[in-house]
């Protein structure tokens, strides 16, 4: 689409008389979804803002979107493809994040489709231009989100490079709060994570390119465990910590990747993935934003699944390739299954 044809930023609902998500156009982002407790009773489970604009300042901390061209760190904001040395803005310590200043969280993508009825989807587009962020190349994203049962939300993305070899890694960045978004902190949510390994990182959170077995660490999930109980034993303020999924038992081309409990609601999360990793990241930069219905969101108020190629993966060759040929197709689905137990 031409500029002068650009769409608006919105917000849009998709409802299945059990689930219901408010999702805008603005960076693909979920602002609310709302899933019912033990007793029925529905509440808001996503950190977030209550109107468009307020994402649009440009003071959240990726709350709800997706976030591209590359997911995660770059070292340095530097990688070369094919002799070609490539340069991005560095917004994060000495590094790039997140696809940079204004990565695909911050711009207004196109709504190509909507549909209503028991599985109500809605898709949006993106054309990332040759040259933006640093990128190399135009690519053709697209998102959908679609709730395919009264328990579960799906979402797939696709990109597609159309005339250079370019790096994508495509996240989903909601921070979840099982409790209701406003409960504060999830320290005494239940996790488990399908990874028996982590990438090990640096001072600057790049990881060194080694594996480090989570067995008898506080990066063990691999049993239903407190988020909260060995958080003090990760250096630095909490987990943001990029994890091996390998060890999750498969369901549509799909790995387990993570399940979540909240203890007091019995509201339950179980996450599906094809992608490679999973960045889990307990909210530890989040300090006093102001959410949705007055909430002050503090640190630990929610926490992230962002699955994922792992970080930096493009100057990393022994870590799962990021770089997608011309005419090639990039493809990550991650499904969400609520429950109650």
């Amino acid at each position: 689409m031409s500029d002068h044809q650009q769409q608006k930023p919105e917000l849009f609902e998709l409802n299945n008389g059990t689930i219901r998500v408010l999702v805008t156009n603005y960076g693909a982002t979920i602002t609310s979804l709302f899933v019912p407790d033990k007793q029925g009773k529905q509440a808001d489970v996503v950190l977030g803002f209550d109107s468009v604009e307020t994402y649009m300042k440009g003071n959240a901390p990726y709350f709800g979107c997706i976030v591209g061209r590359v997911a995660n760190r770059i070292k340095e904001g530097k990688f070369t493809i094919n002799g070609v040395d490539y340069s991005l803005a560095i917004n994060n310590g000495p590094n790039s994040l997140h696809g940079g200043n204004k990565g695909f969280d911050k711009v207004v993508w196109d709504v190509v489709e909507r549909k209503d009825g028991d599985q109500p989807s809605i898709t949006f587009k993106y054309e990332s231009h040759d040259g933006e962020e640093g990128y190399p190349g135009e690519v053709s994203v697209t998102a959908t989100y679609k709730l395919t049962s009264s328990s579960t939300m799906r979402l797939d993305m696709e990109a597609v490079p159309k005339n250079k070899p370019t790096p994508i890694n495509l996240a989903q960045h909601t921070y979840w709060n099982l409790a209701g978004h406003n409960s504060g902190v999830v320290l005494e949510h239940l996790a488990q994570i399908w990874g028996s390994k982590i990438t090990p990182v640096d001072e600057h959170s790049i990881p060194t390119g080694g594996f480090l077995p989570v067995k008898g660490t506080a990066f063990d999930f691999t049993a239903e465990k407190k988020v909260g109980s060995s958080i003090k034993e990760v250096p630095g303020l909490g987990y943001d910590h990029n994890y091996v999924l390998d060890c999750g038992e498969e369901k549509e081309g799909l790995k387990h990747a993570a399940k979540l409990k909240d203890p007091s609601s019995s509201r339950v999360l179980n996450l599906w993935t094809d992608a490679p990793g999973m960045q889990f990241y307990t909210a530890n930069y989040v300090n006093g934003v102001a959410g949705k219905g007055g909430a002050a969101y503090e640190k630990h108020s929610g926490l992230c699944f962002e699955t994922q190629g792992f970080p930096n993966s493009i100057n990393q060759p022994n870590f799962p390739t990021i770089l997608v040929q011309p005419g090639e197709k990039y493809k990550h689905t991650m499904l969400f299954e609520f429950s109650v137990e």
